[in-house]
């Protein structure tokens, strides 16, 4: 077993050993990637780049079933061969809304466990989404992921919702997301949480993490700064975590109180200093404390 001296030196420099915050709890939650922060680095060199995230520490991986060129077979040839866990998907429009079946089988053939919807999958137009979906929008959305994890759970898999921001863009006095929460089925649809688009939007993690602990069973893990904060139009300037404005002193035990058992980097352009800088700080920042 590795020890933590070999794997500080494991990573050449991409990471640097850091005194364990005095809030952090021992982490139970493995902290992996959601491959599409580090997408244009795939793109120019796939296998280089995921030496450099094993180098960081990741060790679980997030994509979709095409990633940066890579079939889902191809990934999951590389990812095993380099020691990656890959257990979940992102997919979303016609792969949910035409294709379901044939997006599970795939899923299958490759391990995969879970699929998480990684946008509103109504309105069909995405213009439309960003402008706002109605009402009815949302329960169509709500009915849907009910029929995708009805689907997911005859296949042995989970089906999880991820958000952004645009949840939280009230309509009259209902907010979408709690909306979603209560017309889907428990025991068919889980929420991946992301952490930076929720306090984008202007709601409260902690406060959704403690109102509904065993609906969230997988966590986003971004920071952003203040500038344009709150809004619910897709914006936001990330950070690396810890030098945001999300606060992991109380956030972090109240995860701990939850049903969350996966948790994944995910940063948003503009990315300062670089995707794998960003990547590196932040997970070493959280690596053993979530």
């Amino acid at each position: 077993m590795t020890n933590r001296r070999q794997f500080l030196a494991s990573t050449a420099g991409l990471l640097a050993a850091s005194a364990v915050p005095a809030w952090a709890q021992s982490g139970s939650i493995p902290l992996g990637l959601q491959l599409y922060t580090v997408r244009q680095d795939l793109a120019k060199d796939y296998e280089g780049t995921m030496r450099k995230l094993k180098a960081i520490g990741i060790r679980n991986v997030q994509a979709n079933l095409t990633m940066s060129g890579k079939s889902s077979t191809d990934q999951k040839k590389l990812y095993d061969a380099m020691g990656f866990t890959w257990k979940s998907i992102h997919a979303g429009g016609d792969a949910l809304r035409k294709t379901l079946s044939a997006t599970i089988d795939e899923a299958g053939k490759v391990g995969i466990t879970n699929i998480t919807c990684s946008f509103p999958l109504y309105p069909m137009d995405r213009a439309a989404i960003l402008a706002g979906p109605s009402i009815d929008d949302w329960k169509r959305n709500a009915e849907a992921f009910n029929t995708c994890g009805l689907a997911c759970k005859g296949a042995g898999m989970t089906f999880s919702y991820h958000n952004h921001n645009l949840e939280f863009r009230k309509i009259g006095n209902v907010v979408p997301y709690d909306l979603l929460i209560a017309e889907t089925d428990p025991s068919l649809v889980s929420m991946e949480m992301d952490i930076g688009w929720v306090v984008a939007g202007g709601a409260d993690p902690a406060a959704y993490l403690t109102k509904y602990p065993t609906r969230f069973h997988s966590l986003h893990i971004k920071d952003l700064k203040n500038s344009g904060i709150p809004n619910t139009n897709m914006k936001m300037i990330s950070a690396i975590i810890g030098r945001g404005i999300v606060d992991w002193k109380k956030l972090i035990p109240v995860i701990h109180k939850t049903s969350v058992s996966r948790a994944f980097l995910e940063i948003e352009e503009p990315y300062n200093p670089s995707p794998l800088g960003m990547v590196a700080a932040s997970f070493r920042h959280l690596h053993g404390h979530i």
